[in-house]
């Protein structure tokens, strides 16, 4: 598989608690002098770029909480050989940005929706900010950000209710309405509840809408499966990270918000370019280190320890 996709976490803040990520407020944060500076983000970009990266991801934490965002996504916009820039966000500060973000070379957005029923989702989230997330996912597709794909997490005893609340929004909205299969990461996360499986999440919704359709989807290189309910404004993805594996057709490299390059979620191996570029390494090493890591993806799973405990807002899942 070519490696050329790049998810960069831009911080570690947070501002809602989700109980699969985030549950606590004692969770560590990474001291502010270690997080990647904007300057930095860019000149690791254009150099991964120029060694074959493509998509460029930004993530978090929760990236709209990183001040002055736009000028880093039109920054990043702006280097020549980006595709594609993205973003995966929360949606609680997303309406009022959408279409600067837009007009700054965004081209697409995931929001993470786990219910949509206000109750349930401060249950999730710990806040009742469900009705600000719905005018930031309007405000994406008024801004012409597409696709805008809402990723929900399905978790046994606590949301699996929501399953075809969630499909609905595929039907009076273009957009893509994604089935997370739940993988805990932490002692903080790890409930007594186990996930409910993809095929699990398809057999509801078939019972409630009927058939779904199989689809292609143009551009679509990631570990989801498409399909539509009939008549449908949007489609239906599921991502099943635990019944299914996915690790052969795997494009993608973590970089995390204090520099860390991970070639895989669940591996406990890292290579710090934070400290490779704050010790005045030229552009070259720079590449050379990329390519390492690029040529070696395929074994870091199989060689390395796994990362059995891991908080997934520092890496950026």
């Amino acid at each position: 598989m070519n490696v050329d996709y790049l998810r960069i976490s831009i911080t570690d803040k947070c501002n809602l608690r989700c109980i699969y990520c985030h549950p606590s407020d004692d969770c560590d944060v990474i001291e502010n002098k270690e997080v990647l500076r904007f300057e930095e983000i860019h000149r690791i970009v254009r150099l991964f770029v120029e060694c074959g990266i493509r998509k460029i991801r930004l993530t978090g934490g929760e990236p709209l909480v990183r001040k002055n965002i736009v000028h880093l996504v039109r920054g990043l916009a702006g280097i020549k050989g980006v595709e594609e820039l993205a973003l995966t966000t929360n949606g609680v500060l997303l309406e009022p940005v959408a279409a600067q973000l837009k007009a700054a070379g965004l081209k697409q957005v995931n929001v993470s929706v786990d219910s949509a029923e206000r109750k349930n989702y401060k249950q999730i989230t710990g806040f009742d900010f469900l009705s600000r997330v719905r005018r930031g996912i309007c405000r994406a597709i008024e801004a012409g950000l597409a696709p805008v794909k809402i990723n929900s997490v399905i978790i046994r005893g606590i949301n699996e209710s929501q399953i075809p609340a969630l499909a609905r929004m595929s039907i009076s909205l273009p957009v893509m309405v994604r089935f997370i299969e739940y993988c805990p990461t932490s002692k903080y996360t790890k409930l007594a509840r186990d996930y409910v499986s993809s095929a699990e999440v398809r057999a509801i919704l078939e019972r409630k809408f009927g058939l779904l359709s199989d689809i292609l989807v143009d551009g679509a290189n990631g570990p989801a499966l498409y399909l539509r309910i009939r008549d449908s404004a949007g489609i239906i993805g599921f991502i099943s990270g635990r019944s299914s594996t996915f690790c052969h057709r795997c494009n993608r490299l973590r970089l995390t918000s204090d520099g860390k390059i991970r070639p895989c979620l669940y591996t406990a191996y890292y290579d710090d370019v934070t400290k490779l570029i704050r010790s005045g390494a030229g552009d070259q090493h720079v590449r050379d280190l990329f390519k390492t890591i690029a040529a070696e993806k395929s074994h870091y799973t199989r060689l390395n320890p796994p990362l059995e405990e891991f908080s997934m807002q520092s890496i950026g899942g």
